[in-house]
């Protein structure tokens, strides 16, 4: 009779990012190098990419207090991210704060004109 050998399978974490990607340096001469400075960093990109509402609440909480969150958002809104939780902000949140944007500036320009 053979026995097989009973191991424990090794059971590794999806959420856990490499800890190289939490120390890594960034490059100061990147546009996006305020991202080493954030909150998100310590936790993995699908957590930001989430499919439902209490996915949107628990990337909000994150972002919340964030040192690097207004330029977090402003770089969504300035190239026109449309996935994910930036900032804050939902997709759709995003997009009200751009229509906003748009509404204000006709609203100046037709006021000037």
């Amino acid at each position: 009779m053979s026995r097989r050998s009973k191991r424990t399978p090794t059971i590794v974490a999806v959420a856990e990012r490499p800890p190289e990607l939490s120390v890594a340096p960034p490059d100061p001469d990147s546009e996006t190098a305020w991202m080493a400075d954030g909150n998100c960093r310590l936790h993995p990109p699908s957590t930001f990419f989430p499919s439902d509402g209490v996915g949107v609440d628990r990337a909000r909480k994150i972002c919340k207090g964030c040192p690097v969150g207004e330029l977090c958002l402003e770089y969504a809104l300035e190239n026109r991210i449309e996935h994910g939780v930036w900032g804050g902000c939902s997709e759709r949140e995003r997009r009200r704060i751009l229509k906003r944007r748009r509404d204000a500036v006709e609203l100046s320009v037709s006021t000037s004109a």
